[in-house]
């Protein structure tokens, strides 16, 4: 029995996406800027995908522009707002971004310029009044993730973009974990950009797209040719695109049944595994992602078990799922999310991500708690010497 449980790190794409994908490559292989028939229709496959994620985000059309994944749309929005200053300003950040949103800002601090990030409470959630106390006359730009990816801990966005708003601070967010999940909606929601990606919603991987709202004005990271509205210049992946698009229209059509089915089976699983002692629930439990469910070893011997180990474990049994922490030349390193929220180095070496998507059933969850029980015990089982 082979079960996947690790959709917050990629999602299978679909057949209607894979469909797109050999449409293009086959049948609409032209360069989208080019003023010939094959440039027309490859054209029309690029702006029906623009189309198409826009629909998700409920954007306007033109205030989204393709990138090459969730990575490249963060970095875009930080630096492309930071290139707008010739002197260095000030960002804010939170203690528990993507890679994504961290690196760039490390990038901009050996610049000059001065970074908060901002704590977290040890369910992983930001402070409305934190975000309001670090904000400063030269605060230009905010970044804060949507949905973690580690715990699952949703933010209060609508509250932290209004606060940044007020302050005539721009707002950015990683929604690449919530996009085809949670409804987003870029009119209502006090966001100036926004991130999202292609193959965490059954797309093909190597997409993605920044929303910019109009009249933000941001700098391109590439020169070359002035695609995608200036921002992103090189042709198109067009068949990638055009996968993204397949995949964001019916995730759009799908979500209201498929998260309330998501919601039940998480909750399943963290019942079935409440009784355990040595698996303690990260994250909070009710500003969460529908299909995330997410465990620190509390009673783990750091030496002998860790995230990795169980992983490793259940693979061996056909489960796929994901350690909260990296490895690094051979190393484990704590999580720095579990350290913001206040786990020790020890702790933050064992933790555990199950990530639901849409071929999980309820047998696969019951049969999973059944194995990950089993794998822990034996894993925290006293060690025997056998007699000499």
């Amino acid at each position: 029995m082979q079960i996947y449980l690790d959709y917050s790190a990629t999602t299978p794409p679909r057949p209607e996406a894979i469909a797109a994908v050999q449409a293009a490559m086959a049948e609409q292989w032209g360069n989208p800027s080019s003023l010939h028939q094959w440039g027309n229709r490859a054209a029309t496959v690029l702006e029906r995908a623009r189309s198409q994620v826009a629909d998700l985000l409920q954007a306007d059309i033109n205030a989204v522009v393709f990138t090459a994944g969730g990575t490249e749309a963060d970095n875009l929005a930080i630096l492309g707002v930071a290139q707008r200053y010739p002197a260095p300003q000030h960002l804010i950040i939170s203690a528990v971004e993507h890679s994504a949103v961290e690196k760039p800002a490390q990038q901009l601090e050996r610049l000059g310029w001065q970074v908060t990030r901002l704590p977290v409470d040890p369910q992983g959630r930001i402070s409305p009044t934190d975000l309001r106390l670090a904000l400063r006359d030269n605060t230009v730009l905010v970044s804060i993730i949507y949905g973690q990816s580690e715990v699952g801990t949703l933010q209060p966005i609508e509250t932290l973009g209004q606060i940044a708003r007020d302050h005539g601070a721009l707002f950015h967010t990683d929604a690449v974990q919530v996009a085809g999940r949670l409804p987003l909606n870029v009119q209502t929601l006090p966001v100036d950009l926004l991130s999202v990606s292609s193959h965490k919603i059954y797309g093909p991987q190597g997409a993605g797209a920044l929303y910019v709202r109009p009249g933000v004005e941001l700098l391109p990271l590439l020169g070359g040719g002035g695609q995608e509205f200036g921002l992103r210049s090189g042709t198109q992946a067009l068949p990638a695109l055009a996968g993204f698009g397949a995949a964001a229209a019916l995730a759009a059509a799908e979500m209201p049944s498929e998260t309330l089915r998501l919601i039940g089976l998480r909750d399943r699983l963290f019942d079935q595994l409440a009784d355990e002692v040595e698996l303690e629930p990260t994250g909070d439990r009710r500003h969460r992602l529908p299909h995330h469910v997410s465990f620190c070893i509390t009673a783990a011997d750091g030496e002998r078990v860790s995230g990795r180990t169980l992983v490793r474990e259940m693979n061996l049994a056909g489960i796929g799922i994901s350690a909260g922490s990296a490895c690094r030349s051979g190393k484990l390193s704590p999580s720095p999310v579990l350290k913001a929220m206040g786990y020790s180095d020890r702790a933050a070496t064992c933790g555990l991500r199950l990530t639901l998507g849409r071929s999980t059933t309820a047998a696969d969850i019951d049969w999973t708690a059944t194995v990950l029980r089993q794998v822990l015990h034996r894993a925290l089982a006293p060690l025997t010497l056998s007699p000499v």
